[in-house]
């Protein structure tokens, strides 16, 4: 029978007041990793494997083994406008439910278990939902989808090819039965109380105001899973928030978990990929030819102290690194890729080791920005920007470009003049806070604050 809990959760916060609002008996202890089965992370429409790496961290922090556990990065991540059309740059439910399956049997190669768990955020749900009814089932313990349209974002008779049509033949197929979750598989959902942007009754979201979507907050669960309500959570909150840590641990060990905050390591080494965003659209091929380059900075100032600590170009797998670091510096680092602009990526402090530090360079410069000195970007990839939910200041000031509500923006801009070029601007998000330097335009450069949280 499914279970429906509700968590009433008043924004992010800091992580310090998380951990105490989410702690659990002293007495809780990690599993073993033999009792644990190998974790597989699965992203969401456009997005890649770095999403998780919180996740990951608290994961480790918790005794889960690094080995243990994988995060897939889908060659075209985002879902064709119609899953039967061929769309350059994108990929249909197959091509995703191939590679799925693929990363999954390598996993259980490299770890010997007989069976995996699969956690997946929004788009990554439906590949999880595909590859289990269709050729992985008997590969897959656990299924955590977080966020997922599992009845689609919208449900019409219109535009019955795309994917994330409640109505269309994709998802008919998956939820076709009395039960909507395939047998041998323990499944859990979890979902906001209202502010996920792709379950909303009103098709605002999608560019149809006025018009009913036929899908409601309760979009996401399943008959069949255990489906649980997290509270006041966006659409990515629903897998990366400290709450969705919290439940995914204990659905796949059977217990709490003995923290939720990141257990800091002494030595701190980085890598990972550079891809791209050809004609606009992200893809997670790599990126030959392009330069990284890391500096520590200060954190009041974001002034570099001293020369980079790191320095590479990648070849034709896309990979930069691995760099050294201290878990206790801001990071700056300059990504200079062919064709795109210079992307001076400013970063909080790495607590712990990570080879999926995936970078992109920046959206190009835009008419909007003509005549600015400066363009700085607020980024959070892990969720979005909810006014009044959140605290959130860019230079001082609360962005007129996030929209209050149902939080929806995931990036807030910021142009200075010439005059401004080289001080320092503060982007805070509640408990998060991150000093930059307004680099000039005319360079081809942006800046961007990339939140942690």
């Amino acid at each position: 029978m499914a279970l429906s809990r509700r968590r009433l959760l008043q924004g992010a916060g800091a992580l310090s007041l998380l951990a105490g609002r989410l702690g659990v008996p002293a007495l809780a202890q990690p599993a073993a990793a033999s009792d644990i089965p190998p974790i597989l992370f699965v992203h969401g429409n456009g997005d890649h494997a770095a999403l998780w790496l919180t996740t990951l961290w608290r994961m480790e922090s918790n005794g889960v083994p690094r080995e243990r556990m994988a995060a897939i990065n889908f060659t075209d991540p985002l879902a064709r406008t119609d899953d039967k059309v061929e769309q350059a740059g994108r990929s249909s439910t197959e091509d995703q439910r191939r590679e799925l399956a693929e990363a999954i049997k390598e996993l259980k190669q490299k770890t010997g278990a007989a069976r995996i768990a699969l956690v997946g955020n929004s788009r990554g749900g439906n590949a999880i939902r595909n590859a289990i009814k269709n050729g992985s089932g008997d590969d897959v313990s656990h299924a955590v989808l977080c966020g997922t349209p599992n009845h689609g974002v919208y449900a019409w008779d219109d535009g019955l090819g795309n994917e994330f049509n409640g109505r269309g033949p994709f998802l008919r197929g998956l939820n076709d039965g009395d039960s909507e979750v395939t047998s041998g598989t323990a499944f859990l959902t979890l979902r906001s109380e209202g502010l996920d942007k792709y379950a909303q009754a009103d098709g605002r979201f999608i560019g149809k105001p006025g018009t009913p979507t036929n899908v409601t907050a309760e979009g996401p669960a399943l008959k069949g899973a255990t489906n649980l309500v997290l509270g006041a959570v966006d659409h990515r909150e629903t897998a990366y928030h400290p709450c969705a840590f919290r439940e995914i641990y204990k659905f796949i060990t059977g217990h709490e978990p003995s923290r939720i905050e990141i257990v800091p390591e002494t030595t701190v080494r980085l890598s990972g990929l550079v891809t791209g965003t050809p004609g606009g659209v992200p893809t997670n091929r790599p990126v030959p030819g392009a330069t990284v380059d890391i500096y520590r900075v200060s954190a009041e100032t974001g002034e570099r102290l001293g020369g980079p600590l790191h320095s590479s170009q990648t070849g034709a797998d896309g990979r930069w690194g691995p760099a050294q670091v201290d878990p206790s510096w801001p990071l700056e680092f300059v990504l200079t890729s062919p064709d795109a602009v210079t992307t001076h990526i400013y970063r909080a402090p790495f607590p712990r080791s990570s080879e999926i530090v995936h970078l992109r360079a920046a959206r190009p410069l835009l008419p909007a920005d003509s005549g600015a000195g400066a363009i700085l970007l607020m980024s959070r990839p892990r969720g979005y920007f909810g006014l009044p939910r959140d605290i959130v200041l860019f230079d001082g000031k609360e962005p007129a470009d996030v929209k209050s509500g149902v939080p929806t923006d995931a990036v807030t801009t910021l142009r200075l003049p010439a005059a401004d070029i080289g001080r320092p601007v503060v982007a805070i998000f509640n408990g998060e806070r991150i000093v930059m330097r307004a680099w000039p335009a005319s360079e081809n450069r942006i800046a961007v604050a990339e939140l942690t949280y």
